[in-house]
């Protein structure tokens, strides 16, 4: 479980309501249940009408990945193939085949199976480069969903407070309740705008950031691929695969393998 994505989303809704309850409000004032249907209720209605069943399907899958996902070791990447590039240079690149186990990243493995099979290295470069290419659009389509949603949000949110109005301006007859009726009426807008800067908008960032950082492993991985089949030198391929690191990444490559050379 991704503690942080959980603390953050806490926070946001914690600071909101924290606020409200320390200007005189009670969170009993901002429940609404048709503001709620409205809102929830057109924004689903919506994003479904112009989404396909099959994308629809995956939801559940992309909240799991947002609530999940690790952070992209790329330190540990560089090292595995700075050791397996020895290794080959040894015995081989035969010996890669030994590597290729079910606990391997798939594509990984997939790369590595193909130099296994002795596969043209222009021709790994383009079969792994278009699985990436495939990949990322179909992230980016999934992260659609939830932008979509946070576009559809604060309408639904503005078309709930114009029906509860009507209904206020239909019924003038106790000024008593006015007030009230008003502040119920715009219970929706909340709801609407709330929503999707709170949670639809977030949620499609959070996919974007996360397919980006697969997008940096996954060219790391074809970089490293490509470089181990034309017989790079361990060390030359450990520094061109540097140039993917951040300084602090970087900084903990080098006290790993200077550990190891003590």
């Amino acid at each position: 479980m991704n503690i942080f994505s959980i603390i953050f989303l806490v926070v946001s809704f914690g600071s909101m309501i924290g606020a409200f309850i320390l200007e005189g409000g009670s969170p009993t004032m901002l429940a609404a249940g048709s503001a709620a249907i409205i809102v929830f209720g057109g924004t689903i209605g919506s994003v479904g009408l112009g989404t396909s069943p099959k994308k629809l399907k995956n939801i559940p899958a992309m909240l799991k990945i947002i609530f999940t996902a690790k952070e992209k070791d790329l330190v540990e990447i560089v090292n595995y193939f700075k050791q397996l590039s020895f290794k080959t240079r040894k015995e081989g690149l035969l010996s890669i085949e030994a590597e290729i186990t079910d606990e391997l990243d798939p594509f990984m493995k997939k790369g590595l199976q193909l130099v296994v099979d002795g596969v043209d290295p222009q021709m790994v470069k383009t079969i792994l480069e278009f699985e990436l290419e495939s990949t990322y659009d179909r992230h980016k389509e999934n992260a659609a969903i939830f932008e979509s949603a946070g576009g559809f949000a604060p309408t639904m949110g503005v078309i709930g407070t114009v029906m509860g109005l009507v209904q206020v301006l239909s019924n003038l007859a106790d000024p008593s309740v006015l007030g009230e009726k008003i502040a119920v009426a715009f219970i929706a807008t909340l709801y609407g705008v709330g929503s999707a800067n709170l949670i639809f908008l977030p949620l499609g960032a959070r996919l974007k950031d996360l397919n980006n950082e697969e997008t940096k492993e996954k060219q790391l991985i074809i970089e490293a691929v490509l470089l181990m089949q034309e017989g790079a030198n361990p060390n030359i391929l450990a520094e061109k695969l540097k140039g993917f690191l951040d300084k602090k990444q970087i900084k903990r490559f080098d006290e790993i393998n200077n550990e190891g050379i003590q």
